[in-house]
């Protein structure tokens, strides 16, 4: 009876199997094959800058230690510490009266001095007028006008000291020889001070003010090239401004030589500061734009990826499948980056969704909005499937238009 019951187990056990292996294939069967959601943008062409990206130090147009050209004691100050100068402004005064005393004093040596010259030319024209007459012996009238000489220049040497004690009554009163900004008095009232060493204030012209930076030994001959044909331009900011908002400064000054130590060239650009905006010894990002590259192919950043063999891209080809390019990579323009080679123009970039690729893959496209190009500063937001314009960059970059930009994002919206 046992014997019986076993063996019709077994073939009820069998078409369970069958039914369940035939549930699994229809199952697998009726699942779609799984194609990744990836954002593209179109690679665009554009003309964009050729730059170099240096970091250098402003420094203020004009700077002058304030110091007293005479000694004396600080009696009076007109100024406030950190208050805009203009130049002939008085700042400080040192006693005038020692200096007052030295004047009276050389002023009544001259007014002496006029007096003996003259009794000397009277008693000469007297000696001269005898002298035919054999009155007077000729060394006599020659010791006469000897005396007029020595007198005339005991008459110019009072005239000098004169001068001196006036000078220096004028070097009591200190004035501004700038127009710039005080710093902080270096001395209070009631000092003495020394002439020529004792330092009073420090005064620097900022507007305009200076940005001093340096470019490799290797950069100076296209520096150089550029310069001659007069279209370099720099673009200078401080480390927190917003790239879009560098200002344009002249180049105004090339050092003679290469820096043994550093293989380095300084150069110096000119910037309007009116408002204050760059301060003396503040460091600045210093963009110097060399030339124009023309019709550069631009992708956005974020598409690229790093391989073994090198940077390299998803290209989404038509039927919605990738290749994977290896590039060449140029300069970054905001937030795109320009490829010499390996993606032309109008060619789809993935954007988002590059770790679940392979080459070949199909692909579920959406577009990630506005294209790249003139729009470096517009960046994709991969959690709301449309581009930010407010999005900024934190990267460094010359500016670009921004324009065209805009109205190709409300475009694609």
């Amino acid at each position: 009876m046992k014997r019986t019951i076993a063996i019709g187990v077994i073939p009820a056990l069998a078409v369970l199997l069958v039914l369940t292996g035939c549930t699994k294939k229809s199952t697998q069967a009726a699942a779609p094959q799984f194609a990744p959601l990836v954002t593209v943008a179109r690679a665009t062409a554009h003309d964009v800058p050729v730059y170099l990206e240096e970091i250098g130090r402003s420094g203020a147009f004009e700077s002058v230690t304030v110091t007293p050209q005479i000694s004396g004691r600080i009696i009076q100050r007109d100024f406030e510490d950190g208050a805009e100068l203009k130049k002939d402004q008085l700042l400080f005064t040192i006693d005038p009266r020692p200096y007052k005393a030295q004047l009276d004093s050389a002023q009544a040596q001259l007014a002496e001095s006029k007096a003996a010259l003259d009794l000397a030319n009277t008693q000469l024209k007297m000696y001269a007028s005898i002298a035919n007459t054999r009155a007077v012996s000729q060394i006599d009238l020659e010791t006469k006008k000897n005396t007029v000489a020595v007198d005339e220049a005991q008459v110019q040497a009072a005239e000098a000291a004169v001068e001196n004690a006036k000078l220096n009554m004028e070097y009591c009163y200190i004035h501004s020889p700038i127009d710039g900004r005080a710093g902080a008095r270096l001395v209070d009232v009631g000092n003495v001070v020394q002439t020529n060493t004792t330092g009073l204030l420090l005064i620097q012209r900022i507007d305009p003010i200076y940005a001093d930076f340096t470019v490799t030994e290797g950069d100076l001959p296209e520096v150089q090239r550029e310069l001659a044909r007069g279209s370099l331009k720099t673009l200078v900011r401080i480390p927190s401004d917003d790239p879009k908002r560098a200002r344009e400064g002249k180049l105004t000054f090339l050092d003679n030589a290469v820096q043994n130590a550093t293989g380095t060239v300084n150069l110096r650009a000119t910037i309007p500061n009116a408002d204050h905006h760059f301060w003396p010894g503040q460091f600045v990002n210093v963009t110097l734009v060399l030339a124009t590259s023309k019709g550069a192919v631009l992708v956005p950043s974020q598409a690229t990826q790093i391989s073994q063999q090198g940077p390299y891209v998803y290209v989404v080809k038509p039927g919605d499948t990738v290749e994977l390019r290896v590039i060449t990579q140029g300069q970054r323009q905001g937030d795109d980056v320009v490829v010499t080679k390996g993606v032309a123009d109008g060619e789809r970039v993935v954007v988002t969704g590059q770790l679940t690729l392979m080459p070949g893959a199909k692909v579920q496209v959406q577009d990630a909005g506005a294209p790249p190009g003139d729009a470096p500063a517009t960046s994709f937001d991969p959690t709301t499937k449309t581009s930010d314009p407010a999005a900024k960059s934190s990267d460094p970059a010359p500016p670009t238009k921004s324009s065209d930009s805009s109205s190709s994002g409300k475009s694609k919206s």
